[in-house]
């Protein structure tokens, strides 16, 4: 059977739909119960703190075992979890212990998920075509996570939380089926791009590469936590401007991924995710400093560098180890990103908290300064290393060994 990777397209984008809706619409069920931020903040716990612990040890399996099956079985699996919990309603089980049951189960599922997906994109892709492949599938997942919102939403108010999640077990399954329709067949690798398109940074050191590419989790997540904080509590707009900070976000996220191959061209992957992300943390701390305008055009300019930051250490990540260790490199990570987040959430809800917003800003702007800086010298030394040692030895008599 022909291998078809581009099926992996439609199914990253329907299970990322899938896994935002079932996180959006029990928080909103939590909500509607009169639970309080803190009952909502379990449910964010429930989520991240499986897939941090079990992660790693999740990535090694994804390197043993065939990853197409194991995505296959992931969705499979999801899919009964989150049927779950709409018969479980039907049934008239307690609302509150089955949301946080049936998410707690779709996390563990996702601590998998994510390591095997990556792998087997790793695996079926060759590495000449990665830098498209991973905009394409940045955009898929962002596309998916966008429209989740929406149609979440939408979906919760008129039909009901019984039709919203069994809609989303509907699409792990067409997941499932479009991850099975790929084949069993690998892709032979094809020539060197050309040099237009150079040839992707390899043997750079995984761990402040993990810790690069798990920052950005770190950034989003605390972002759209402080961000209705902002809007909403501070300075007292209403849902709609933020679905519009929020839209405009995820416009600047796909404009990047759209513009990535030519700035990589350009600037090159270490350069874009190095750079991009310290200049992306630095605007971070002046969002919410400006006023409503003012922070739709950071907000874009921001997710646009973090984009394309983004795809390129995704990138370099899938090529900084061989093929057969990819999804260990994702589950250290996921693992990492999730950790900390946890840890820098607490850390700027007490700091908004004891003052306001502002402060919380520039505290995670701080902290992914540090962190990304620390990443990218120990990156940059690992890569001049390389060059260094990648450099013919010249003979006194002028020869070259």
């Amino acid at each position: 059977m022909t291998s078809r990777p581009r099926l992996l397209l439609p199914a990253a984008f329907i299970t990322s739909l899938g896994n935002n809706i079932q996180l959006l619409g029990a928080a909103l069920l939590l909500v509607r119960a009169e639970g309080s931020m803190l009952d909502v903040g379990w449910l964010f716990i429930a989520v991240a703190v499986p897939q941090a612990v079990l992660s790693p040890y999740f990535g090694r399996l994804a390197d043993r075992f065939d990853r197409r099956r194991l995505w296959v079985a992931c969705d499979v699996f999801s899919a009964v979890a989150a049927l779950a919990l709409p018969i479980g309603l039907a049934l008239g089980v307690s609302q509150q212990p089955l949301v946080y049951a049936t998410n707690f189960a779709l996390a563990v599922i996702a601590a998998q998920f994510t390591p095997a997906s990556a792998a087997l994109v790793r695996e079926r892709v060759p590495t000449a075509q990665l830098r498209r492949f991973n905009a394409h599938y940045e955009i898929a997942l962002q596309s998916g996570m966008l429209l989740s919102a929406a149609l979440g939403g939408v979906a919760l108010q008129y039909f009901g939380p019984q039709a919203l999640f069994t809609f989303n077990a509907v699409t792990f399954v067409l997941s499932a089926v479009l991850v099975f329709l790929i084949g069993r067949g690998r892709v032979s690798e094809v020539p060197e791009t050309t040099h237009r398109e150079p040839v992707l940074v390899q043997g750079l050191p995984l761990v402040p590469l993990a810790v690069l590419f798990g920052q950005g989790l770190v950034v989003v997540t605390v972002f759209n936590a402080l961000l209705p904080v902002l809007l909403v509590g501070e300075w007292q707009r209403g849902p709609a401007v933020l679905g519009l900070v929020d839209a405009v976000g995820g416009l600047g996220f796909l404009l990047a991924a759209a513009a990535y191959r030519r700035s990589a061209t350009r600037f090159g992957d270490l350069r874009l995710a190095v750079g991009g992300f310290l200049l992306c943390s630095a605007l971070f701390a002046l969002q919410p400093l400006f006023g409503v305008p003012a922070l739709m055009g950071l907000v874009l300019l921001g997710a646009f560098l973090f984009g394309q930051s983004r795809i390129a250490t995704r990138s370099l990540l899938m090529t900084s180890v061989d093929e057969s260790r990819v999804g260990r490199a994702f589950g250290i990570a996921n693992a990492y990103g999730l950790a900390a987040t946890v840890v820098v959430m607490l850390i700027a809800a007490a700091v908004t908290d004891r003052s306001d917003t502002r402060y919380g800003f520039a505290t995670v702007a701080a902290i992914s300064l540090v962190s990304a800086t620390l990443a990218a010298t120990t990156i940059s030394r690992r890569a001049a290393s390389n060059r260094h040692a990648a450099r013919p030895v010249v003979r006194s008599s002028g020869g070259a060994v």
